[in-house]
């Protein structure tokens, strides 16, 4: 079957503008995955905040409880000390200056980035290759820290970072489909929590006004955001 067909065919079981329950979303989302590779499983949440202000940002991270269902390749700036305490948590390359002419280079064989302070100037020299790739290290999710060795740990397991978009849209992705229902209903429920909790206090009105849950290859399937916040 063709692509065009095949998602013309799972598209058919999606009504438009039907708001689903918590249970009833993701039960469609497994059904809509037919596609032959181990599909990436996607969350947009619509926020009612004006997210040019720097009051109303929304940002943070979690480590999700089954991880996101792949291998995390975690590359450390480090010096000294720090260099051995990175490897023997599992990162999988740890430098500084190198680190950059790799960069520099076209290298990107890497999911996220750690630094320790003191070498923070350094990485900021691929901070344009970095920054539009959501790779920048920040102390505010974790990535820029002393403890190199806990936060390799914790994003080998999966934690999962988010910031909202200029269109106070979050867009992440909590999994894939080989975790199974349960798992990623799981890992669904802990970043909703999260970002809930991260309600900036100056955000006035309805702050969650539209999740829609998408296979890589498929189709949206909006979510009653009643009955996601009764699950959590």
């Amino acid at each position: 079957m063709s692509i065009g067909k095949r998602f013309k065919k799972i598209s058919e079981m999606v009504e438009v503008d039907k708001l689903h329950s918590f249970d009833e979303g993701f039960k469609l989302l497994l059904e809509t995955a037919t596609a032959k590779f181990d599909e990436s499983v996607e969350v947009a949440i619509k926020l009612g905040v004006d997210a040019k202000q720097s009051d109303q940002q929304v940002r943070g991270s979690v480590p999700l409880p089954n991880g996101l269902g792949k291998s995390i390749r975690v590359i450390v700036f480090a010096k000294g000390d720090k260099v051995k305490a990175a490897q023997d948590a599992g990162a999988d390359f740890v430098g500084s200056d190198e680190l950059v002419e790799k960069i520099k280079g076209g290298w990107l064989d890497f999911d996220k980035v750690i630094s320790t302070p003191d070498l923070m100037s350094t990485v900021a020299k691929v901070a344009k290759v970095l920054g539009p790739r959501g790779l920048m290290p920040s102390p505010k999710v974790g990535t820029v820290t002393q403890d190199v060795a806990k936060a390799v740990t914790v994003e080998k397991q999966g934690k999962l970072a988010f910031r909202v978009e200029k269109a106070g849209i979050i867009h992440v992705i909590i999994g894939r489909k080989s975790l199974g229902e349960e798992k990623l209903k799981e890992n669904y429920k802990v970043f909703l929590d999260t970002v809930v909790k991260a309600k900036p206090s100056s955000s006035k009105g309805i702050y969650l006004q539209g999740i829609a849950l998408s296979m890589t290859m498929g189709p949206g399937i909006k979510m009653d955001v009643a009955s996601s916040q009764a699950a959590i």
